[in-house]
């Protein structure tokens, strides 16, 4: 899959790449899931190859059935790119007005504006490549103790909505962030 978004580098950060999932990220993946701080707060663990091979299955399915779409987001660097996070958009139907968007970022990255520029880049991929189907508002969801997610949905234009009553498997309430399209015309 040929799909690229680019994050141009600001004066205080560097710029980043978004794509698809692939087989070479598949050591990196297994590296981030090692942080028991993404660990808390994720649902699927990746522990092995074994586990991340399942979730290059998932994020192809995904794409493929044209309702999930999973991007590595990438920090060029000398000698190499480093996975740095990655951002999904969840639950895409055609005419459904609303679609969600997620998140994690790698420990090594957290606190340098990574996360709030790559879910900027691919809401404004959503609204734009699904704008004739319908779509005109995402969701940032998160337990209400994720107060990183509070500032991360906050920097990407993502205004607080509403507490949300806890739903398994998460045991806490949890926290409804919105962006809304711009009106078109």
């Amino acid at each position: 899959m040929s799909m690229l978004l680019r994050v141009p580098a600001t004066p205080h950060h560097g710029g980043l790449e978004l794509r698809p999932w692939r087989d070479g990220d598949v050591p990196e993946l297994i590296e981030v899931y090692r942080d028991p701080v993404l660990r808390h707060w994720t649902r699927r663990p990746v522990d092995d190859a074994r586990d991340a091979h399942r979730w290059l299955v998932r994020s192809r399915q995904g794409w493929a059935a044209g309702r999930r779409f999973a991007f590595a987001v990438r920090e060029p660097r000398p000698g190499g790119d480093r996975l740095v996070a990655t951002v999904v958009l969840k639950d895409v139907l055609p005419g459904r007005p609303h679609a969600e968007v997620g998140y994690w970022t790698a420990a090594w990255a957290r606190g340098r504006g990574v996360a709030p520029r790559a879910v900027q880049a691919v809401t404004d991929w959503a609204f734009t490549r699904f704008a004739a189907t319908g779509l005109t508002r995402l969701d940032l969801l998160h337990q209400v103790d994720n107060t990183a997610s509070c500032r991360v949905a906050e920097k990407a234009g993502y205004p607080f909505q509403e507490t949300l009553p806890a739903r398994a498997p998460f045991p806490l309430d949890g926290h409804r962030h919105a962006r809304h399209a711009a009106p078109r015309g």
